[in-house]
């Protein structure tokens, strides 16, 4: 089991302990290395160790005995299939916002007005960029972006089902703030107003596609991976 190099959180602690699990360096029954081992050969606190079993054991993995140690429950993998389960029903999620915001675009490069573009440039202004921290507050003004461009279309019934499905909008612009899943960046949101002020419909889905297009790409992947 390779050291872990850097300062980590007890999930990290938990992945390289599973991974092993998984690849059956432990066989089921067997017992683990005590706390002290474990904490040398990862390099984290024997605290960290202590979490990272607490959660195994919660997943099912591990077996926690009062007096003997701690001993391999299963080593198949539970994880993957739930992070499969969840990349497919967000590819589903990137793939219908996908949908919604190309004609929403389309629509407002027809339909725009000057307060129009000034609005949705003041909103990507108090967006600004995710620095790591009030994850809460940027997802809310991402979304009021995306929701501003949908309302600019003058179409009732597009505003309506954009409405409807925003806190599904809303975990899809989450999980791009997660490493795993790339960020439409500042530029890719300014080239979506760009098209839009400019009046070209086709400029505008173009660019909306290629926001979305690193997403879907990643997404179909992590699938096939």
């Amino acid at each position: 089991m390779r050291a872990l190099t850097k300062t980590t959180l007890a999930e990290t602690a938990v992945e390289a302990i599973r991974s092993e699990i998984v690849a059956q360096r432990w066989g089921v029954g067997e017992k683990l290395p005590n706390e002290a081992s474990l904490s040398a050969m990862l390099s984290v606190s024997r605290g960290t160790i202590r979490e990272a079993v607490r959660v195994l054991a919660s997943q099912g993995y591990l077996e926690t005995r009062q007096g003997s140690g701690t001993y391999v429950r299963s080593t198949t993998d539970f994880g993957r299939p739930l992070d499969m389960a969840r990349r497919a029903g967000l590819r589903d999620q990137f793939e219908a916002r996908l949908a919604l915001e190309v004609e929403a675009a389309r629509l407002t490069a027809l339909r725009h007005t000057p307060e129009v573009i000034s609005q949705l440039r003041a909103l990507l202004a108090a967006r600004g960029n995710y620095a790591g921290s009030d994850k809460l507050g940027f997802i809310e003004r991402d979304l009021a972006f995306h929701k501003a461009v949908v309302a600019a279309s003058r179409n009732l019934a597009m505003v309506e089902l954009y409405d409807f499905f925003s806190m599904s909008i809303a975990q899809t612009i989450e999980a791009t703030l997660d490493a795993e899943i790339p960020e439409p960046d500042m530029q890719a949101h300014i080239e979506v107003v760009d098209a839009i002020e400019a009046g070209d419909p086709e400029a505008a889905d173009a660019a909306v596609r290629r926001f979305m297009a690193p997403v879907i790409a990643t997404l179909d992947r992590l699938l096939l991976s």
